[in-house]
């Protein structure tokens, strides 16, 4: 039984994280889902990816994903609009997008969100809705990125005031090593 003891006191780290993303993706499912009327899947995964219960390391999280679905963006839009009809537009486009945050941006956590948004972006041309343009469709999906990753990183700000996270965990940071 002294794994149990040793649970209770200094590993906590897991569940600290799972009623985070609960909180977190509740509040963005009632936001999208029920009162906009949205699909929130986009909003989900940047939860998931901006949250910590070590609120340092989620702002770490939240300032990459930021930072990168920002440039994601922008490099899938300009493939998407000036980026013609050529079956290598996504592949060429991820290719610099990685470039870009590799060589020019530099900001390496959660880096891999840069080609990741380029490619949401631009496989907003392949879905055919009347209602709205492929780059509305992009913009609407980067606009749900930055509204999970906001609510990730409040509820693991909130959560830390509610419930901190006890020193012995901080330091072992086991469960949630990035």
């Amino acid at each position: 039984m002294k794994w149990v003891e040793h649970f209770r006191k200094n590993d906590l780290l897991g569940v600290h994280l799972a009623v985070n993303i609960f909180v977190a993706t509740t509040l963005v499912w009632l936001l999208l889902q029920k009162m906009a009327h949205l699909d929130p899947i986009w909003a989900i995964s940047s939860v998931i990816a901006s949250s910590d219960p070590i609120v340092e390391r989620a702002f770490t999280f939240f300032r990459g994903r930021i930072t990168n679905a920002l440039l994601g963006c922008a490099v899938g839009l300009i493939f998407l609009i000036f980026g013609g009809t050529s079956e290598w537009k996504l592949p060429v486009a991820l290719a610099v997008t990685v470039l870009i945050t590799s060589y020019v941006v530099r900001v390496p956590t959660m880096w891999r969100q840069a080609p990741i948004t380029a490619a949401l972006v631009i496989a907003s041309e392949l879905i055919h809705r009347s209602d709205l343009t492929p780059v509305q469709i992009g913009l609407h999906r980067v606009g749900e990125v930055m509204l999970g990753c906001v609510v990730g990183v409040t509820v693991a700000w909130l959560m830390s005031k509610v419930w901190p996270v006890p020193q012995a965990e901080k330091e072992s940071g086991a469960a949630t090593k990035p």
